[in-house]
């Protein structure tokens, strides 16, 4: 079928000794489908390689496509303003995304990149690197950032209007995990003051589960 890739698995190093930061060096390399041609770089998470929390968005914008840094942009911003107001250190969490390429289109030849969403192939071809750095980091609440990563951590058929703010188990896993808005949504949402509010509510349960 077309849009099927080969997977991130076979670039994802497994030799017992993996961190953090040689699954970020190595995702530079990775060729498992095809958003590589077109993104400037691979956008890794960061953070404590033994944070509690892992947080985990959709994947990377336009501006940390050029950093090379997750969630650097408004949606980032925001977020750090949510997990202050909800008792939640940024630089305690461990933030990443369910696809490490941007996917886009371009508004016009040469124009503004517009975010597209991946496709549900590419978050399958991705997911090795994140069940790496869950793996790796071991967190013991993930947070997933909106209805991508939450499919992307508990099924195709995970629906976030269905679980938001829930105690979930990952499945195969057992660790916690807690779906909640993506802080891109409240910026567009017409409410956002509510919306960011749910937001906030949502990661002060996970600051209860984290301990």
């Amino acid at each position: 079928m077309a849009g099927r890739f080969e997977g991130a698995a076979g670039y994802v190093p497994n030799d017992g000794r993996r961190t953090v930061r040689t699954l970020g060096r190595a995702v530079e390399k990775c060729r498992g489908c095809d958003l590589y041609k077109e993104a400037t770089t691979a956008v890794f998470g960061d953070g404590p390689p033994d944070a509690a929390v892992m947080l985990v968005g959709e994947q990377p914008g336009d501006q940390e496509d050029r950093t090379g840094e997750p969630f650097v942009g408004p949606a980032g911003r925001l977020l750090d303003k949510a997990l202050a107001e909800a008792g939640i250190d940024r630089a305690d969490v461990y933030v990443t995304n369910a696809v490490k390429h941007f996917r886009f289109r371009r508004e016009s030849p040469g124009g503004k990149r517009l975010h597209q969403a991946p496709t549900l192939s590419q978050m399958v071809a991705c997911h090795p690197w994140l069940e790496a750095e869950i793996d790796v980091v071991d967190p013991r609440v993930i947070v997933a950032l909106g209805a991508t990563a939450g499919r992307s951590l508990m099924g195709r058929d995970f629906r976030l209007t269905q679980h938001r703010g829930e105690e979930l188990a990952l499945p195969g896993g057992g660790r916690v995990v807690v779906a909640t808005t993506h802080p891109s949504a409240v910026l567009r949402a017409p409410d956002r003051d509510a919306v960011f509010a749910g937001l906030v509510d949502d990661l002060r349960v996970v600051c209860a589960l984290a301990g």
